[in-house]
């Protein structure tokens, strides 16, 4: 099933009698009920004010069309949402309402925060078919219940998002980027932490344990720049060698996209600690490939096929999520961290309030 029009999705929810599947742009390969109901004819931009720095579009925009509005006014969506079509293998469309639902956001979330950040308001069809509208369309207008941030990460549990308003930022006049040479993962992550502690600004923190860098970016006015690039090598002299890294930004895109796991046989997890933790989780991990991100909160492994990472891994704070996996290993381990007794209790309170007939992804979401 694939609406054109919100009224039309509402009815088509609304004469529903058995479960759904919703799908943005089918780029991120997760199975559901057989029907499925798609977004992608929700499309285009509603409302862009760039002097306002607010967009509005329906769910199913393409990501591309809206950074290409955006790349014209000297403007970009801050959270940097990843492409998952190489680490996935597929080959949809992403859509700005896939990217709410999942709460995609990539290494810039240290500096500016995750999408949820950045919505301002969300319209949606839940689970009777209603439509209800939460938020603004401009900044000055956010007020009711903060349904907006419930939306961001429900994965279409909640309900089918219609139309996102967003706040967007301008595009930084420059950039750079600084490697430190960086041993180990208990290295690395001390010379992230460092970086982060400083006053200079870092607008990504990765670590590469196969090249052994620890990397930092600084963004902003071409002074500045220069100014806190000088000042943060001097700070990070004990940390290991220190370069700056000319022509930087594809190093950051791969990143964001986790390039380095394009191609590679194994499953793909991606595990959130606090980054105190994350070097001592990585070593349980025992991954045959790992990235870290977000200071080392954010850890990318790739393992064999099959593996149970989190009985690997044992109790732990924090949570390990598939990615990528084959279907039998999703439906035996569960794609999401099980939730503890208490949470798991008000998630399903909240479902029930959005969706009583259960039509949205049963089971997804665990």
């Amino acid at each position: 099933m694939k609406p054109q029009t919100e009224a039309e999705l509402a009815q088509m929810v609304a004469g529903l009698n058995e479960p759904v599947h919703i799908q943005g742009g089918g780029t991120r390969g997760v199975a559901g009920p057989e029907i499925t109901i798609e977004t992608s004819g929700l499309s285009g931009i509603t409302l862009y004010e760039p002097g306002a720095l607010t967009l509005v579009a329906q769910a199913g925009t393409p990501v591309a069309e809206i950074e290409a509005a955006l790349d014209a006014e000297g403007q970009q969506l801050a959270f940097e949402p990843i492409d998952h079509r190489g680490l996935l293998g597929k080959s949809g469309t992403p859509t700005i309402g896939g990217v709410v639902a999942a709460n995609i956001s990539g290494p810039r979330r240290i500096q500016a925060g995750a999408c949820r950040d950045f919505l301002l308001g969300v319209r949606y069809v839940d689970g009777m078919g209603q439509i209800v509208k939460n938020g603004g369309r401009v900044m000055k207008n956010v007020t009711g219940y903060d349904l907006v941030k419930l939306m961001a990460g429900s994965w279409g549990t909640l309900g089918v998002l219609t139309e996102v308003s967003l706040k967007v930022l301008p595009k930084p006049e420059a950039s750079a980027t600084l490697s430190v040479q960086a041993p180990d993962a208990a290295a690395g992550v001390q010379a992230l932490s460092a970086a982060l502690k400083s006053p200079y600004e870092v607008s990504g923190a990765a670590y590469d344990p196969d090249a052994g860098q620890a990397l930092l970016r600084l963004e902003g006015f071409e002074a500045s720049v220069t100014y806190r690039s000088d000042q943060l090598k001097s700070a990070l002299s004990d940390y290991g060698d220190v370069a700056e890294i000319t022509g930087s930004a594809d190093i950051w895109t791969g990143l964001r996209d986790v390039s380095a796991f394009h191609n590679q046989n194994g499953d793909v997890w991606r595990i959130s600690v606090k980054p105190t933790d994350g070097p001592d989780i990585a070593a349980r991990v025992n991954a045959d490939r790992l990235l870290f991100d977000w200071g080392g909160g954010l850890i990318w492994a790739l393992v064999p096929e099959g593996t149970d990472l989190r009985a690997r891994l044992g109790v732990f704070e924090g949570h390990a999520s598939i990615v990528r996996a084959q279907a039998d290993t999703v439906e035996r381990l569960g794609r999401f961290h099980p939730e503890d007794t208490g949470i798991a209790a008000l998630t399903n309170g909240i479902r029930q309030r959005f969706d009583p007939r259960g039509v949205f992804s049963p089971g997804l979401m665990g």
